[in-house]
């Protein structure tokens, strides 16, 4: 009985660790050959991703995740919020940014990213 509460205890933090607290340590420019965010498997592949300030910024994302939390991506500070669609790509233009950390994310935020401008 106490190994069974060890083990869920241990699978709990785990959890609470892969969506909340852990946080990629390398960022990916953006590039015109690169703007494809996948989402899959539970997270943004990239997830955090470097674009130029002071320009407008396009992204597609492309859903592979049957998901519903993946269903929908939020720029909660461009107030934006979009239907991704199952494996087909869906562009979004973002406004151009001053320099600094801008998240995005679903619903629930256990999909999440980070925009990087510089």
């Amino acid at each position: 009985m106490i190994l069974i509460n060890i083990l869920g205890l241990g699978l709990i933090a785990f959890i609470v660790w892969w969506f909340w607290i852990y946080k990629p340590s390398d960022a990916t420019e953006l590039t015109a050959e690169n703007k494809t965010i996948v989402v899959d498997s539970g997270i943004y592949q990239p997830a955090r991703i470097k674009v130029p300030s002071g320009k407008n910024t396009t992204i597609e994302f492309l859903r592979k995740d049957g998901s519903p939390c993946a269903t929908t991506v939020i720029f909660p500070d461009f107030e934006i919020s979009r239907e991704l669609p199952l494996n087909k790509s869906l562009t979004i233009e973002l406004p151009a940014m001053e320099p600094g950390e801008y998240a995005f994310h679903c619903p629930m935020k256990m999909y999440s990213g980070t925009l990087i401008v510089s």
